[in-house]
């Protein structure tokens, strides 16, 4: 009993062999998946016309179908998405509407209405196969910024 707990606190006074989590327990530190932002001026004049193989190539790509909705005024709007894609550059799962700004009440939710429409009809992505395996399953934060019609 006396080895073990020697042994045990030997191996403890090594520097470097044994890693700890932010739990304090073993193991490799725990993180989760950093998210892929990114922010677009819209409307697009023109879609991107090769798929997207990096990720400043993505956003524009996501953001191409989005078009404001009717009388969504001449005042800045911002609106920001969290989804994720698939290898295949299709939506995981309904994609979140985390912050919406410049608009309130019904405008809010034509807002709301044409992002996630613009997001279906999007996806699925027009991306390389290097860019998929990059992406997959990992968050993406996009926001679009509308100046009102100019």
């Amino acid at each position: 009993m006396r080895r073990a707990a020697l042994a045990g606190a030997l191996l403890l006074a090594l520097p470097g062999t044994v890693s700890a989590s932010y739990d304090g327990a073993p193991g490799p530190p725990l993180s989760l998946p950093q998210t892929l932002r990114g922010t677009v001026a819209v409307p697009l004049a023109a879609g991107p016309v090769v798929p997207a193989d990096t990720l400043p190539q993505l956003y524009p790509v996501l953001a191409a179908c989005w078009q404001p909705p009717a009388d969504l005024g001449d005042g800045e709007v911002q609106v920001t998405a969290r989804f994720a894609l698939r290898r295949n550059g299709s939506l995981i799962a309904v994609p979140r509407i985390v912050f919406a700004s410049g608009v309130a009440g019904e405008a809010r939710a034509r807002l709301v209405r044409a992002t996630l429409r613009a997001l279906r009809a999007c996806t699925p992505a027009r991306i390389t196969a290097a860019l998929g395996r990059a992406i997959a399953g990992r968050p993406i934060g996009l926001r679009l910024v509308y100046r009102g019609a100019r």
